[in-house]
């Protein structure tokens, strides 16, 4: 069975989309893959949603959308052969990643800069997650963290719907997400 480019055109799109979105979606509002809500596509349309509606009515079409999932595409493909290997795929999440993180980077010097230094103290860092909830999260009262009760500390949360940020506390770096 032979199928057509048009086909594997849109199988390998719908591949990558969905990838990209299973990516975004657990980066979570700390930026960190694998720490955040699981909430799915919401908030990454949201983070997107400028940029997909160019008449900029404030609505999104399903044309808006597909001319800005071809773009997508488009730019990924970099060797132009209609499909994206893992290499292409790969480079193309990492630019959307990095360029992320520098957005939430810079936030969080700005949100925690106490001397507008223009970079971080140790102080202005926080205490982070294991020193701020270290008597919640050993549940035990040993004085002692076991691998086990941040495992669960970390399942609570996920529970309670608050991803970790980008310091794995939980708490965002952006105007809004919270901080120290």
């Amino acid at each position: 069975m032979k199928l057509s480019k048009k086909t594997v055109l849109i199988g390998t799109l719908l591949a990558g989309t969905v990838l990209a979105t299973a990516t975004l979606a657990e980066m979570g509002p700390g930026g960190m893959v694998g720490m955040g809500h699981g909430e799915g596509p919401g908030p990454m349309l949201l983070e997107m949603f400028d940029a997909i509606d160019t008449d900029s009515d404030g609505k999104l079409s399903l044309a808006e959308l597909e001319v800005h999932r071809a773009a997508e595409f488009t730019a990924a493909d970099t060797n132009s052969d209609g499909a994206l290997d893992a290499e292409e795929l790969a480079t193309h999440m990492m630019a959307r990643f990095q360029g992320k993180m520098a957005e939430r980077t810079q936030a969080m010097i700005e949100n925690r800069d106490a001397d507008a230094n223009g970079s971080l103290s140790v102080d202005e860092m926080g205490q982070g997650p294991g020193m701020e909830h270290f008597a919640r999260i050993d549940t035990d009262n040993d004085g002692m963290i076991t691998k086990a009760e941040a495992e669960t500390a970390i399942q609570m949360r996920k529970k309670h719907g608050r991803g970790m940020g980008m310091m794995g506390s939980g708490q965002g770096c952006a105007e809004g997400e919270g901080g120290n």
